[in-house]
Order: C-alpha cells, then sequence, then structure tokens
C-alpha cells in the first residue's frame, strides 16, 4: 500500500516510509499544525482484524504517551483513520544500535558500551516506575542519535499493567535472541526480563555476538532457557571484571539471582565506570535452604513436645511393659524386622527401581505418544516446534532425559529405569510447516534486505548484477513477489547492483593525427570508432573534428566518430582518337591542301589541320579524382565545314586512364 501524499487525522501528511518492523511500518510525516516533521507508525494489516490486539494496541500506546525522559523516543499522538491504527512519535535522526554493531563487525568499546547501558537502564527505570514494560529490548529497539545520545522506541507496544507482571499476548513479540528465559517460555515476564534483555544487549555491544545463536528461533529459546553462555570476559579479554559481572548477573535464568531493578542495574553500571575492576557486584546465589532448616527445626521441636505429652497419657502402655519385660522385648524384635525388611525393599524399588525399554513414539500423534509412554510408566514432556517433513501434530523425535542426563537412544533397544520421577521420554512435536510473509526488499540497501528476510525467517540468496540505474550495494529485484505466502526456511533470490560495471575511460585530443594512428589511439582506450571524410583543400589524411570533447569521461567501447580531411588529387585522361578508322583516311589523289586534313574539337578544346592519316591521335584532360564528366569529340571537315563524326563517353577521373574514340 502506497501511502505516501496521505493525510492522518487531517494533520500529518506522509511524506515516505523510513522502516520496517514485526508489527508495523514507519513513515516520515509532517505535523502541519506545529510545523515539524513526525516519524508515523502504522500497524500492519494482519493485525487490524484482531479487536482484543487492538484494544490492547491503543491501550499500551496511550500508556506510553506518558512516558516522558530522555532515553525515551516521545509519543505524540494516536489515531486511527481509515482502518489506518497509527502511533505518532518523534523523529529521531541518527542509527540504530544494530546498524552501529554490524558496522564495527566485532566489539564496541566498553566504555562507550557502557554509557549505551546506562542510558537504556535510566529509561528502563523511569518505564517500570509507571507500570509500563517494554518487553522488546534489543538493538533494533535503540536509536543511537547524531550526538550519541541513546533513544529507546517501541514503548507503544509494551503493556501498561497495575501489578509487577504481564502475560505473554498472542504470537511472541520481538527477536528470540534477546528473550528471557520466562519470555521464551510463554510464560510470566516483568521488569526483571527487561533487564535480562539489556544484559543480551550490553553482552552484543561489548563482544560483538549474542550469547546464544542456532539455526532456528526455537532451538535459540531452548538456549536461553537451559544453557549458561559464555562469559564476556572469555570472548573478550578487554572487558573489564566488573562489566562482565554486571552481565553475568543480567543474564542469570533464575529471576531470584538477576538485578531485581532497573535502579540496581543502573547503579553498578556508573560505578564500573569508576572502578572497572572492582568487586561491588552482588552476585552471591539465592540460597533456597535457609527457610527449610527453620521449618524442619520447628516442625521438630514440635514433634518433640506431641510426643512428650503423649507420654504423659500412656501410663497404661508403660506399666504392660514393666510387667511383661520378655514378651515386649519379642515384640519390639518382630515389629523392628518387619520394619527393617519393609524399608530395604522400599528403599531397592526407590534407589535401584526396575527397568523397562524405551517405546518407539516417532511418527506417532501427540495423544498416541503420550498413552504410550504413560503405559510404560515413564515420564512425559512435549515441545512444539515447526517441522516442514512432518504432519501437525506429530511426533518428529524423542529424547531421553534421565540420571544419565539427556541422550538420544534408538527405542526399543535400550532400558530405562521406570517411574515418571526417574525417566521422562522428550518428544518434539511438529507445529507443521511454518508460514511467512515475503517482504519487499527493492530497493534495500544489501545488508537490511538480508536481516528483513532473516527476521521473516526466509533464506536471502544474492545474484550479484551490474545495472546503469541502481546504485551499486541496493537490491535491483527480488524473485518471490513481496507480501506473498512462503514457507518459513524457503530461499528468496534477491538481484543486487554491483554498479554499471563498466570501465570508465577519459576522452583524449586526436585533431591533427592522420587516421591511421588517431584510430589506433582511440582503439587502445577501449572506445569504438567511427571515420567519416570531408572535402578539404590541405591537411590531406589528418583528423579536422571528433565527436566527444577531450578530457570527457565515458563508458568502455563508447562509439566516438571522427572526421577527416579529403584533398581531391589532379587526375589526367587521355582521349585516343582514331582519325583514320572515322574518316577513311586519304589517297593519293587527293588534293595536296586542306583535304587532307579535318579539325577535332574534344569539348571546348579545337585542335585543326589535323592529318587524316593519324591512327592513334591523342588528347589529355585534367579532372579532381572522382570527378565525374562527359567527355565529347567532334570532327569536321575544313573545308566544308561539315560534321564528319560526333560522340560523346561519361567517366570519372581516377577510374581508368584512357578512353578510346573510333
Amino acid at each position: 500500500m502506497n501511502l505516501e501524499g496521505k493525510l492522518l487525522g487531517n494533520r500529518y501528511e506522509i511524506i515516505e516510509k523510513i522502516g520496517n518492523g514485526g508489527m508495523a511500518t514507519v513513515y516520515k510525516a509532517t505535523d502541519k499544525i506545529l510545523k515539524r516533521n513526525v516519524a508515523v507508525k502504522i500497524l500492519r494489516d494482519e493485525f487490524t482484524t484482531d479487536d482484543e490486539f487492538i484494544k490492547r494496541f491503543e491501550v499500551e500506546a496511550q500508556s506510553a504517551a506518558r512516558l516522558t525522559h530522555p532515553n525515551i523516543v516521545s509519543i505524540y499522538d494516536v489515531g486511527v483513520e481509515d482502518n489506518l491504527h497509527y502511533i505518532v512519535m518523534e523523529l529521531i535522526q541518527g542509527k540504530t544500535l544494530k546498524e552501529i554493531i554490524l558496522e564495527e563487525k566485532g566489539p564496541l568499546p566498553w566504555k562507550w558500551s557502557v554509557n549505551v547501558a546506562i542510558q537504556i537502564a535510566s529509561a528502563l527505570e523511569t518505564a517500570h516506575r509507571n507500570n509500563i514494560i517494554h518487553r522488546d529490548i534489543k538493538p533494533h529497539n535503540i536509536i543511537i542519535t547524531e550526538d550519541g545520545i541513546a533513544k529507546v522506541t517501541d514503548f507503544g507496544i509494551a503493556k501498561a499493567v497495575s501489578n509487577s507482571t504481564i502475560t505473554a499476548f498472542g504470537t511472541t513479540i520481538g527477536s528470540v535472541h534477546y528473550f528471557s528465559p520466562e519470555h521464551a517460555r510463554g510464560g510470566f515476564t516483568d521488569a526483571k526480563s527487561d533487564l535480562y534483555s539489556l544484559g543480551v544487549v550490553l553482552y552484543e555491544m561489548v563482544t560483538g555476538r549474542v550469547p546464544f545463536d542456532a539455526d532456528t528461533p526455537v532451538s535459540v529459546a531452548l538456549k536461553h532457557m537451559q544453557e549458561k553462555p559464555e562469559e564476556p570476559i572469555e570472548v573478550n579479554p578487554n572487558v573489564p571484571v566488573a562489566v562482565n559481572k554486571i552481565i553475568m548477573k543480567a543474564l542469570q535464568k533464575d529471576t531470584t539471582l538477576r538485578y531485581q531493578t532497573a535502579t540496581e542495574m543502573l547503579d553498578d553500571l556508573r560505578k564500573s565506570l569508576k572502578n572497572p575492576d572492582g568487586d561491588f557486584v552482588d552476585d552471591s546465589e539465592y540460597d533456597p535452604t535457609a527457610k527449610t532448616q527453620v521449618l524442619h527445626t520447628e516442625m521438630y521441636n514440635n514433634s518433640r513436645g506431641s510426643n512428650e505429652d503423649k507420654g504423659k497419657k500412656d501410663g497404661k502402655f508403660k506399666s504392660f511393659i514393666k510387667r511383661h519385660k520378655k514378651l515386649s522385648i519379642f515384640i519390639g524384635l518382630v515389629l523392628l524386622f518387619a520394619l527393617s525388611l519393609g524399608g530395604t525393599i522400599l528403599a531397592l524399588n526407590i534407589t535401584n527401581p526396575p527397568e523397562v525399554e524405551v517405546p518407539n513414539v516417532v511418527g506417532l500423534s501427540r495423544e498416541e505418544a503420550e498413552q504410550e509412554i504413560k503405559n510404560a510408566n515413564l515420564g512425559f514432556e512435549a515441545i512444539e516446534e515447526y517441522n516442514k517433513d512432518v504432519p501437525e501434530g506429530y511426533v518428529i523425535s524423542q529424547k531421553v532425559k534421565g540420571e544419565l542426563g539427556d541422550f538420544t537412544t534408538t527405542p526399543g533397544n535400550k532400558k530405562v529405569k521406570e517411574g515418571v520421577n526417574n525417566t521422562t521420554i522428550q518428544v518434539k512435536i511438529s507445529k507443521g510447516q511454518e508460514k511467512t510473509t515475503v517482504p519487499n526488499v527493492e530497493g534495500k540497501e544489501r545488508e537490511e534486505a538480508i536481516k528483513m528476510l532473516e527476521d521473516a525467517n526466509l533464506v536471502a540468496e544474492v545474484v550479484e548484477e551490474t545495472s546503469r540505474t541502481v546504485e551499486e550495494g541496493y537490491v535491483i529485484s527480488q524473485e518471490t513477489d513481496p507480501d506473498t505466502e512462503a514457507f518459513a526456511g524457503d530461499t528468496v533470490k534477491i538481484h543486487v547492483s554491483t554498479g554499471t560495471g563498466i570501465k570508465q575511460v577519459t576522452v583524449i585530443s586526436v585533431i591533427g593525427q592522420d587516421e591511421a594512428t588517431a584510430k589506433a589511439n582511440l582503439e587502445n582506450l577501449g572506445l569504438k570508432v567511427n571515420v567519416t571524410y570531408k572535402e578539404a583543400t590541405s591537411n590531406n589524411g589528418k583528423v579536422a573534428t571528433q565527436s566527444i570533447d577531450a578530457n570527457k569521461v565515458v563508458d568502455e567501447g563508447t562509439t566516438i566518430t571522427i572526421t577527416v580531411n579529403q584533398v581531391a588529387e589532379t587526375k589526367n585522361l587521355t582521349v585516343n582518337i582514331d582519325v583514320k578508322a572515322i574518316t577513311g583516311g586519304y589517297t593519293d589523289s587527293d588534293e595536296e591542301t586542306t583535304s587532307k586534313t579535318v579539325n577535332i574539337k574534344v569539348n571546348s578544346e579545337t585542335r585543326t589541320g589535323i592529318d587524316k592519316n593519324n591512327s592513334n591521335y591523342s588528347v589529355t584532360l585534367s579532372g579532381k579524382d572522382g570527378e565525374s564528366t562527359t567527355v565529347t569529340v567532334t570532327i569536321t571537315d575544313p573545308t566544308t565545314g561539315s560534321t564528319i563524326y560526333s560522340s560523346d563517353k561519361t567517366v570519372v577521373f581516377g577510374s581508368q586512364d584512357a578512353i578510346a574514340f573510333k
């Protein structure tokens, strides 16, 4: 949808699109009333049909609009028009933190990184005090202005709450690389979840990489929940000890071991700038046994008191023992043996339960798999993931989780200890093949286009080609139409410009050079040469003009025309006249005067008294090379003046040397 030029709320005129997000498209616009540029975030079409989501979107945006902080992008207005739900925000000139990280291609300076983290933590501190959790802290949502100020954006998709927690809504929002473990599980998230994400962002800044990465979003989410990250100081030895401890505390999976408030984390970040190797970060582990020990002590004391009281009332039992000592001893031994035997059997069952074969549930439906595993008296655990080869709701694979750790076994050839508390069979259930929408990346810079496709769970295949119209490094076209549905993991070919791909040459002057030299010099530059000629009176064979001026830069292979002077040469033409054959010659009886001669006229030149017996009388004519002319020969009798012979022929000077008349 092209919204350029559209007026929203009779106030905000859309100028151009400046960005895309998972939920919305961002446009640059002009506020007609306040005469200033703003950013307008418009909710994507696929979300506008969900009434509950729209209601949440508006409530959250209005809540975020109340936030005022120098490190939070201000929200000016919220509205809806023609089913376009939009938020009007402060327009920030700068780059996202993610763009800066990608440009550096490695760790950022730790002091600069800590300063950015301080600004983000300060923004979160204000938001959390207003009961607003961001839920999507990542470098993509942090803009660094041209003055170096960090601005946190997208509070408009957070959820305002009246207590300290929020529940995940619908599909997961944001990038899984920055999720807290509880967010990845789809559980409750609160302020501490934002601090975990900030820890991931700081980790990426000082190491140049995220703490957890994998081929699929599900795999990344599982790492957040199950694995401990490699410490930043091990990735980058230049990370100070205090900064390393701050990050590791923020990345604790147990929320009780994490920073409890943004203020706590903010204090430690500020201390780290002054004392980078200080031991001020409280990274002591939470002791869950303390209260348990107190409880056990109280239970023990209560138990003693109860027995003592009961003992006072059991006078008859004590009297029986005193009267029947031998019988009491025998009964006591029998009871002791029974208790020992029962305890031994119980202990054996607990410590060494019977073994069962692992059932093969791969390919079964979830319900069938669960029943098979429960029938074997084993624990059942299911995780879901997208899979293009296995139908939705069916088992992709299975894994044993027991006292020996997690391992994959071939079902049927491995026995495990039964009991739901001893062995669990974890099965992966197919969610079917994930679908996604192909984004429009035409005209985008190469890395931005790849990122957009990856964010849509697609694989970008780059085809480089030359282009005279698209700047180097930008996408010329994409082979899969934008806004069409595709399966996650599909490959989308994008054609990226490498520039014109044509060498540029500087034209030289060849005026005054002879034709062959000029042509050779221009062809050596990679130019094509076209030669024309013009008639001249001097400088024969020299170049008079060239179609492209000297010092002009043109593409290799460009055609240049040179004009060469051509001075016409004078050529001689011999006119041979066989007078005797034409006139019949003369005899002895002829008079010895004029009767023996004739007059010959060649064009305008007349020769008189020519002997009639000449068999090869010649006249020479001159003309320009290539010039066409008609040669007329007339023979007359000098006595009578009568014409004996007349004939003409057309010739071109230079095309023949002689012409004969007879």
